[in-house]
């Protein structure tokens, strides 16, 4: 392992010992806007992955610009990663038993546990409008814990 593909492991472990970070998506005039979301990271996969609504402006940014970035810290905040990459968003949910919630109970699992009503989530689901955001990893950089 070369001294660069150890510092972006450890970097993307960052991405594995919690469940909270920022999303950062574009707006159309350039800027930045930034959302505080939960994620479930696959590590064989690279891929982060984040429930979002539909009528949001992170979810608009996507399908407008799909590259985005997201920033995890350490429970200290000494060490961070900021995960880059291009983004594809899932279907909107719109049937309690389609391939999007399926997506949606497996990242709530991820995250979460168990959900007390399975099917009262199934509905919220579709309800809420939900989708999956799958940000691809390409590139990390930060500061990874000592």
């Amino acid at each position: 392992m070369t001294q660069d593909s150890a510092q972006d492991a450890a970097l993307l472990e960052l991405l594995s010992d919690g469940h909270a970070g920022v999303l950062v998506t574009l707006k159309r005039d350039g800027r930045p806007q930034l959302s505080n979301v939960s994620h479930a990271y696959d590590p064989d996969e690279r891929v982060v992955r984040i429930s979002v609504t539909d009528d949001r402006a992170k979810t608009r940014n996507l399908r407008r610009d799909p590259r985005a970035s997201y920033h995890v810290t350490s429970a200290d905040r000494w060490a961070y990663a900021v995960a880059e990459g291009t983004a594809e968003v899932s279907p909107v949910a719109a049937d309690p038993h389609d391939e999007t919630v399926e997506e949606l109970i497996r990242l709530y699992r991820d995250v979460l546990g168990e959900h007390p009503d399975w099917d009262d989530y199934r509905a919220a689901m579709v309800r809420d409008r939900r989708l999956v955001v799958r940000l691809r990893v390409e590139r990390v950089y930060g500061v990874p814990k000592r």
